[in-house]
């Protein structure tokens, strides 16, 4: 784990990719290729939004009117006196509350375009998340993975939301008054304006760099705690198996006290800025109504001038207020975004060929040919494995741990591509067809059946979506499950629980076996599918899953020797190579490399 000291170490890539290349990321999302009525919403937004900023700036000359109205000072325009004090009043309230439904419009006409491309960008990310390959995921840690999409997805709605129309808006806010400023006073007014906010972005922008590199440490430490927290839950078994929990909440306790000291860091540091930003404001407030005063009083000036130099004065400072805020979230959300878009960036391993057409499975041969394959180079898992699974037979792969049993199906199903050799069906290379036909033609039944965290139903259903309810009831017949779940309170409704945790060991697996029933692959693959479950389960299971591979080509990994007595033919793995092969009864009478794996096996369960 990372130390306070070492934080900033992974973040610099990321820190580089926030500005300019972010929001070039970004643009795309706003105006969408091909979306007339996205990109004629983005127009009328920005058009309602200027005019907002026209009446704005033009709001403090009724006010300015009004005061001179009441002091007496309005004496050579014939329509303000016409008007009167009164009216003018009234007109002021009008200009301000067209200003607010403005904005209120501006952001109803965008909304749907901003939150659009939220979920777009959120499906782009998922399913980019699904397409990284295996070797990906294994390494990544799935707490800190989720913190990384949600900090970027509100990042994206923070960017949307702001900077298109707070950031924007008030630069142009900001130079209209600056020139009216000008042209109706002196050039005096235009400077301190100009140096006041100068001095503003310089110290907002300097301070909030260093704080960026504080709040770096603090999501470190949020997402430490997070994944901490997450793991352990993942794993909530195994701490009630150890009596572990009171090292696993002092364990959290001691990301969350990390993550403690860098939060008040953060807050410490916003003091600072809060506090710099407001002297700032209030010294160049007081330098510009100090030189209005001195115009009023040499009579250069109207009251109604020193009060619209007032509302000018406020309606500048309040949005640098807000700029200061806006500027420190904009640059945390192009930090969480630049994470994202890493992400985003992460080239998937295993991709479909140029021209990779759909797999067509006529009989369902399975070749091997010379496959090598390693994990790290420096460590070769498969070294020139060749076999050969002829359609309709079942053939199961033994051997000791490590020898690369399950990297075989891997391999099958193309988690990974080989290092070398090729592995085919029915003479088509896997890696010149595509992934999703390849997927749809083998059906896998793993060691340990992870259930979605939701009903019976919708876990068999998994298999193949469209199923009809009688379909989905004739799978779990078939998996000897149908009884069990009639049981039930809520029948096929009885919701299953994070990774299935409601199910015993069994059910899950018959669940599983149901699901793969009515995905009906002509290829199933059984990864040491019953080596969890006790004697009779496996037993049960067993026969259940010798019905289910009638009529299918079947690669059975196995532990327990005992449940691939009767494979047609038994493939032995030793440290990534074949060395040797045929029935059960025929490699008994070899006295080879199985012969001493099942003997061991036969004493150790006597035993």
């Amino acid at each position: 784990m990372r130390s306070l000291g070492q934080s900033d170490a992974p973040t610099d890539e990321t820190s580089r990719r926030a500005g300019w290349t972010v929001i070039r990321r970004v643009a795309p999302y706003l105006w969408p290729a091909g979306d007339t009525t996205a990109r004629t919403r983005v127009v009328l937004a920005i058009v309602v939004l200027l005019a907002s900023k026209v009446i704005a700036v033009g709001t403090p000359f009724l006010y300015k009117a009004a005061v001179d109205a009441l002091s007496g000072e309005v004496r050579d325009d014939a329509t303000l006196i016409a008007l009167g004090a009164v009216w003018l009043t009234v007109l002021y309230g009008v200009s301000r509350l067209a200003t607010t439904g403005l904005q209120q419009l501006r952001d109803v006409i965008f909304t749907p375009v901003g939150q659009r491309a939220l979920r777009t960008l959120a499906g782009e990310t998922f399913t980019h998340i699904h397409r990284l390959s295996m070797r990906y995921h294994i390494t990544r840690k799935t707490g800190g993975l989720s913190r990384i999409i949600e900090r970027g997805v509100k990042g994206v709605d923070f960017l949307l939301r702001f900077l298109l129309f707070s950031m924007g808006p008030l630069i142009i806010e900001l130079l209209m008054i600056g020139a009216v400023l000008f042209v109706l006073f002196d050039v005096w007014y235009l400077v301190a304006v100009v140096v006041t906010i100068a001095a503003y972005v310089w110290f907002t922008v300097t301070v909030t760099e260093w704080r960026v590199k504080i709040r770096r440490v603090m999501n470190d430490q949020d997402t430490d705690a997070n994944q901490k927290a997450i793991d352990s839950l993942l794993n909530f078994e195994t701490v009630k198996y150890f009596g572990a929990e009171a090292r696993e909440a002092q364990r959290y306790d001691g990301a969350m006290q990390r993550y403690e000291a860098a939060a008040i860091k953060t807050n410490y540091s916003l003091a600072v800025l809060n506090f710099g930003q407001s002297s700032i404001i209030t010294a160049g407030l007081v330098v510009v109504m100090v030189m209005a005063a001195i115009g009023v009083a040499n009579g250069t000036m109207t009251v109604g001038d020193f009060v619209m130099v007032n509302a000018y004065m406020i309606q500048i400072t309040m949005p640098l207020s807000f700029l200061g805020t806006v500027y420190r979230e904009i640059r945390q959300a192009m930090i969480d975004m630049g994470g994202m878009f890493d992400l985003l960036e992460q080239p998937a391993e295993v991709v479909d060929a140029p021209g990779a057409r759909p797999l067509q499975v006529t009989a369902g041969r399975v070749q091997f040919s010379d496959v090598t394959f390693a994990y790290d180079p420096a460590r070769p898992i498969l070294k020139g494995v060749t076999l050969d699974v002829l359609p309709g037979q079942t053939v199961a792969i033994v051997g000791s741990s490590g020898a690369g049993k399950s990297t075989i199906g891997r391999m099958l199903f193309r988690f990974y591509d080989v290092t070398g050799g090729a592995v085919s069906i029915d003479g088509q290379d896997l890696r010149h067809v595509t992934q999703a036909s390849l997927h749809a033609q083998i059906g896998v039944v793993p060691q340990d059946t992870v259930l979605f965290n939701d009903t019976i139903h919708y876990n068999i259903a998994y298999g193949r979506p469209d199923a009809t309810e009688d379909e989905v009831r004739a799978a779990a017949r078939a998996a000897n499950i149908d009884g069990f779940i009639a049981s039930l309170p809520d029948g096929y409704q009885t919701t299953v629980g994070e990774r299935g945790l409601k199910l015993s060991g069994g059910e899950k697996q018959r669940v599983g076996i149901a699901r793969t029933l009515l995905k009906n692959p002509p290829i199933l693959l059984l990864d040491e599918a019953t080596s969890a479950l006790d004697s009779q389960t496996e037993a049960e299971i067993q026969r259940e899953l010798r019905a289910v591979g009638q009529g299918r080509t079947v690669i059975t990994i196995a532990h327990r020797l005992s449940t691939i007595q009767d494979a047609d033919r038994i493939v032995v793995l030793e440290e990534g190579r074949i060395v040797e092969h045929g029935t059960h009864d025929q490699l008994l009478a070899r006295a080879g490399r199985y012969a001493q794996l099942w003997n061991r096996q036969t004493q150790d369960d006597a035993a």
